[in-house]
């Protein structure tokens, strides 16, 4: 099940008011220009900044996500109806023979499991075509990220239709390679306080290429987010079977 920041109706309309201006997004622009992918699927597009920004670009896009609430501010976008909205997950994909799939916003963090995470590797593979790309980042296990969190101040943004909100953010345990944390938001305007709870895998760059190969990948290349360098790692792997 998403996170209820993805998934709840008074939570999803605030996601973008703290997600910051989305720097990594030119990292993925590039890369679909570097491969000269035409069709992308977006995986876990949340509320659609990149499947908005590659849409506006020329590209055929499918942003896919668990979490209809997010789908729902997608869809209010500019340029909304450029992009084919799917509301599940990889294991529900028809097939798209997409050139390029992407996972931004340590989507490939989300899956917990083994089980899930082959899943969804294996459902992004069955909608693509011969040869095509994967590309996703994750936090590298080394850099430790959510030691910085605990250091987190409360954060709070006007946001437009809905006024002032104020988040916080609580790490919850950590219990390696898995890290639980938790966003309290506190909307002023009412005083209606929510809390989304969610929980990251950190996987080593070695596991992630095993299991890229048992999922029928090659791994291409792997590279600094641009964005955060030191920080996570950039996948880049070809469909190879």
């Amino acid at each position: 099940m998403p996170d209820a920041i993805f998934a709840h109706p008074r939570l999803a309309p605030v996601y973008d008011a703290f997600d910051g201006d989305r720097d990594d997004l030119a990292a993925y622009l590039a890369i679909a220009d570097e491969l000269d992918a035409r069709v992308v699927l977006d995986l876990g597009c949340g509320t659609g900044s990149l499947a908005l920004l590659l849409a506006r670009h020329g590209r055929t896009v499918v942003g896919v996500d668990p979490a209809g609430a997010s789908l729902d501010v997608a869809r209010t976008k500019d340029g909304a109806d450029r992009v084919r909205w799917l509301h599940g997950d990889a294991t529900t994909l028809p097939p798209l023979r997409a050139d390029l799939a992407t996972m931004t916003g340590n989507v490939a963090q989300v899956f917990v499991t083994d089980d899930d995470w082959e899943r969804t590797l294996r459902g992004v593979h069955a909608a693509q075509r011969p040869a095509g790309r994967l590309v996703f980042e994750t936090r590298r296990p080394e850099r430790r990220a959510w030691e910085d969190w605990a250091d987190t101040a409360p954060v709070l943004r006007d946001v437009p239709g809905v006024g002032p909100v104020e988040q916080r953010l609580q790490v919850t345990a950590v219990d390696l390679p898995l890290v639980s944390f938790r966003h309290t938001y506190r909307f002023l305007r009412d005083g209606t306080v929510l809390t989304s709870d969610s929980t990251l895998r950190f996987r080593d760059r070695d596991e992630i290429e095993a299991s890229l190969t048992a999922s029928g990948y090659r791994l291409t290349d792997v590279r600094e987010a641009p964005d955060r360098p030191g920080r996570e790692f950039v996948f880049i792997a070809e469909r190879s079977t």
